[in-house]
Order: structure tokens, then sequence, then C-alpha cells
């Protein structure tokens, strides 16, 4: 069953975020407390371009079978340290379309788009990046450092949470970079 392992959330713009046992999301909004919550977007990189986009990145969501597949190429990452609000467990959160929609506690997210890695993940530890990084059989560029999304209905999230996914009515678009 697909569940909740670890939530996040920093209220300054660092790299990793705080464990902690429970975050409340705000509808339209993102996670309360975290520096990344706003309508208007909030990455740093984005804000400087230009301020007034929506805010597609208002929660993020990394499978812990990522850490584990780090582990195999001599990474050591926990939940929180790769900036992640939500880490679940027994989901294919990569193999989800874009608008895919998740119940997680009393919460409703709607997915729109994967997180790109950046520099910062070498800054964390050296290669990680490019350990993140990988390329499919046509030479398409796979992204597997978490998704994003926005938050439709408000309410906490907690470690042990289940996640019920809703698929979007067809024909389903994969997810790319926000």
């Amino acid at each position: 069953m697909a569940r909740v392992i670890s939530v996040s959330l920093d209220r300054r713009h660092r790299f990793s975020k705080e464990t902690v046992e429970r975050i409340r999301l705000i509808a339209g909004e993102g996670v309360e407390g975290d520096a990344h919550r706003g309508v208007t977007v909030k990455h740093r990189s984005r804000a400087r371009f230009n301020p007034t986009l929506p805010n597609l990145r208002q929660v993020h969501l990394i499978h812990a079978e990522l850490f584990d597949e780090l582990a195999g190429k001599g990474f050591t990452v926990k939940p929180g340290e790769l900036g992640e609000n939500v880490t679940t467990r027994d989901i294919d959160l990569l193999g989800l379309p874009t608008g895919a929609r998740l119940a997680i506690g009393g919460t409703l997210i709607e997915l729109t788009g994967l997180r790109n890695p950046c520099i910062q993940m070498d800054r964390f530890q050296d290669g990680l990046m490019q350990a993140t990084l990988d390329r499919d059989a046509e030479g398409n560029l796979i992204r597997s450092a978490g998704v994003m999304g926005i938050v439709l209905e408000g309410g906490d999230i907690a470690i042990g949470d289940s996640i019920a996914v809703t698929l979007p009515e067809g024909p389903h678009r994969p997810l790319e970079k926000v």
C-alpha cells in the first residue's frame, strides 16, 4: 500500500528540509511554514525570471525507493535532505501523468511536473545530480528527483498516511520538468 514515510519543511530557502511529524497544506499555496509556500512562484531562480508566474511547485514529493537506488550507487540520503516535503513508499510517482491527484491524509494534491535536478545536489553530495539522471532507450532524459504538485484541498499529512491516486481523464500526458 502506498504510504507516507516522512514529511519535511523549512522556513528558509535551504537545500534540505527538517523532518517533522506532520505538515499542514494550505489550498492554493502549499506547505504551511515552508519557504516555497505561495500562490506565485517561490523557487529563487524562477522568481528572478518572473515572480508573477503561478507556483506549480507548492509541494515536492520523492519516492523513498530513490534513496535505496542512490545507496546502491554509494550515496547516503535521508528523507528531507533533497528538499522534499513528502517522502513516499510503494507508489510510482514518476510514472504518474500530469494532473494525477493524490489523496493523502485530509489533503488533495495535483501533480504538475517533475523536479529538475540542479547543481545544488552536487553541493550536497558530489555526483548526486548525475545519479538522479538517466536516459531511456530512445535517449530521452529521465529525471528521478521527485515530482511537484499544487494543493487542491488543504489539511494535514503525517507519517504513515496512505496515498490514493486518481488519474485524470485520458489521454494522459507524461510529467515534464517544472
